[in-house]
Order: structure tokens, then C-alpha cells, then sequence
């Protein structure tokens, strides 16, 4: 991987799948939409693990039905935010992904965990970032009047959804929409367009320079995509 500032983001040889592992804590919707683009063939991935910190999700029912390792880490069995961070990275580093995706992981990283896997950890936000970094974007949207809300898929920083942009995904908000309604769009917008921005990564299509992210060496109108749904 260069040390400069473009950065090479995929080291995975192209003799085999890029490896990762997707963190999770609920149902796993996400997760689901990444097992399906694998068995249609469109997504060159190999999950090697699927990790939460609530033993009762969903989505680690999702992951044993599709034959993926899985690991409950609880959070709540550790003295401090640090130690169930250093333990999610044991589990993890041992079967040495070269990606690591959070697609519902209700937990805030600390800074070490985040540089520890630095250009390699990826998350999904449902809002048009910058705006509304944090919770309850969709009734925030709603509330600023806003005619545009979307899902962004972007690489993590310590701070909060602060990192480089890899694609985002838009849709107008209607005069009768509610917290819920949107909510149920995005989710639309979430499952088509977290795979390909993860096949761009897996397909060495990526690059950051300063702190932009490169699609083929360039910014591209595509990072953009707008949906009726």
C-alpha cells in the first residue's frame, strides 16, 4: 500500500476474493444484500466472518443460513470502550480480512480501532453527508425542509461519519413523507448501492488523495446517483 498521498486501498491479490469481515448488530439487511451479489456472482467478496455485539441479531441468522462464520462479542461484558474495542480486533485480525465492513454496528469505535484499520474500514450513513452526521437524519431531513435526503457510503475516521465519501445516493422527499417512510427508501437506496461501492473496492477501483476518494483515478458524476424509489 503507498504511504503517499494517493493512496492504494486493496492489496488482495487478484488471485483470489478480497476478504472481509462485516460487523453488524441487528437484523442485517445490509448484510443480506451483500450475500445475494455473491451468489449472483456480481460482487467478488469472500466474508470470512460476520461479528456482532447482540447475540440475538437477525443478521447472525442471515450469515449461518448463508454457511459464514459467525462471532458475538457482547460490549457489555467489558470494563471500558477500549477493551471491547482490542477484542473486536483480535477477532477480527485473526482471520486477516482485507476489508472491514460496518453495516449496522450500533457502536461508536474508538479512535485506535479506526486507525488500526485505516483505509479498510468502510460504513454506510442515511443521510447526503456532511449533513446530519449522528442519529435521527431522516426526521432532521423532514424537519430542515430539505427536497433531497440519501444514504453515503464512506471510509471511517475517529470523527463521527467524517470520513472520505466513496459513493452516495439520493432521492427527493415527498410532502407526505414521515420518519418511517423514509426510513423505508433509504434502505432501498442502502442495498443497491453499499455492494457496488464495496465491488470497487474489491476490484482495486479505489483511491484516497487528500482525503478525497478516486474512482479510477478520478471524481466521477457516478459517486452521485439519484433513485425513484
Amino acid at each position: 500500500m503507498s504511504k503517499t498521498t494517493e493512496t492504494k486501498l486493496n492489496d488482495s491479490k487478484c488471485t483470489r476474493l478480497t476478504r472481509a469481515v462485516v460487523l453488524i448488530s441487528g437484523s442485517g439487511s445490509n448484510l443480506q444484500a451483500f450475500i445475494e451479489q455473491i451468489k449472483s456472482g456480481d460482487l467478488p467478496l469472500d466474508i470470512v466472518l460476520v461479528i456482532s455485539n447482540n447475540k440475538g441479531a437477525y443478521g447472525l441468522k442471515r450469515a449461518s443460513n448463508a454457511l459464514i462464520a459467525t462471532s458475538a462479542i457482547d460490549h457489555r461484558s467489558f470494563d471500558s470502550r477500549r477493551q471491547f474495542d482490542q477484542a473486536l480486533m483480535r477477532e477480527i485480525d485473526a482471520v486477516e480480512p482485507d476489508l472491514i465492513i460496518l453495516a449496522g454496528f450500533m457502536r461508536i469505535l474508538t479512535a485506535e480501532f479506526v486507525n488500526h484499520y485505516h483505509n479498510r474500514l468502510v460504513n454506510i450513513h442515511p443521510s447526503l453527508l456532511p449533513k446530519y452526521p449522528g442519529t435521527n437524519t431522516h426526521q432532521r431531513a423532514i424537519d430542515a425542509g430539505d427536497q433531497w435526503h440519501g444514504a453515503s457510503i464512506h471510509f471511517v475516521v475517529p470523527d463521527v461519519d467524517a470520513g472520505p465519501i466513496i459513493l452516495q445516493g439520493r432521492l427527493r422527499v415527498g410532502p407526505d413523507d414521515t420518519n418511517e417512510s423514509l426510513q423505508q427508501r433509504i434502505h432501498k437506496i442502502e442495498h443497491a448501492l453499499y455492494p457496488l461501492a464495496v465491488k470497487w473496492f474489491a476490484e482495486n477501483r479505489l483511491t484516497v488523495e487528500s482525503n478525497i476518494v478516486l474512482l479510477d483515478g478520478e471524481t466521477s458524476a457516478q459517486q452521485l446517483q439519484t433513485f425513484e424509489v
